[in-house]
């Protein structure tokens, strides 16, 4: 199914699990990580029979963000990726989803350390759902480093500019709870059930017509910047077409009949 050494690849039904898998270094980036992780995207996407996706980390820890001891030490894991790299430079923004955005939806179950670069990853995904002892936050300005990875302009378009800018300039850790209140993320669930929260959802969303489920996300993102009147015009545009197709016309039969509808993506 894919992935690398540092990314596991599952199926659960018609969800794409995507796991960072580095553990012992509390998931920290690494090339192949970042490799499998744009691979992963890309699978998502191209495969049909998927409708939603998951990320989430190994050994109860999201993501830690960049390999700091690496950067110092002038080379990351995982050197036989470099030539996709090369061939792709702009390869480890888009498995951040700074650069890319998958045309699924993508679901977070976080647990453990989601920090610097695993918030600013988080920022690319949809949904999300930590587990109470989960810490996030933006460390870089610590570090004398700079959060390149989207935060500046993704956060405060996310949740209140204040906070944004507070957690930005700071550098400091916030817990899951605080996380939720000021709406980095959406759901608060125990310890070690973020994962099994997040697939509940995913079987949620995978239930739903899957071109009403994707014009959906993609109305959304695309109307965000747009005035009203822009974004109301645009959203007719993907709407009215979703309401032709045979999806819509079984959703429609499957209630009268009061079954579950079989989708067919048609």
């Amino acid at each position: 199914m894919g992935g690398t050494e540092h990314l596991t690849v599952q199926r659960e039904g018609a969800t794409l699990v995507l796991t960072l898998n580095r553990p012992e270094s509390k998931n920290a980036l690494s090339l192949p990580m970042l490799v499998g992780l744009y691979d992963g995207w890309l699978a998502a996407d191209a495969d049909e029979e998927i409708r939603s996706v998951v990320l989430t980390g190994a050994g109860g820890c999201f993501c830690a963000g960049m390999d700091l001891k690496a950067l110092a030490g002038g080379g990351m894991e995982g050197e036989q990726y470099r030539d996709r790299m090369t061939a792709d430079p702009d390869l480890h923004w888009k498995a951040m989803l700074r650069h890319h955005r998958p045309r699924k939806p993508v679901i977070a179950a976080v647990e453990g350390h989601c920090v610097a670069g695993g918030t600013e990853i988080l920022q690319g995904t949809d949904i999300r759902i930590a587990g109470a002892g989960a810490t996030f936050g933006l460390f870089e300005v610590k570090r004398g480093l700079f959060p390149i990875g989207g935060s500046t302009v993704r956060l405060p378009r996310q949740i209140a500019r204040t906070h944004a800018l507070e957690m930005l300039l700071t550098g400091r850790p916030y817990s899951a709870d605080e996380a939720a209140r000021i709406g980095l993320i959406g759901r608060v669930v125990p310890d070690g059930t973020a994962l099994e929260a997040a697939l509940a959802v995913a079987e949620q969303i995978n239930a739903c017509g899957p071109l009403a489920v994707e014009e959906v996300k993609a109305s959304v993102y695309e109307t965000a910047e747009m005035t009203e009147t822009e974004g109301l015009a645009a959203e007719l545009k993907r709407g009215w077409p979703v309401f032709a197709t045979a999806d819509a016309k079984e959703g429609a039969r499957a209630f009268a009949e009061k079954r579950p509808p079989v989708y067919r993506r048609a």
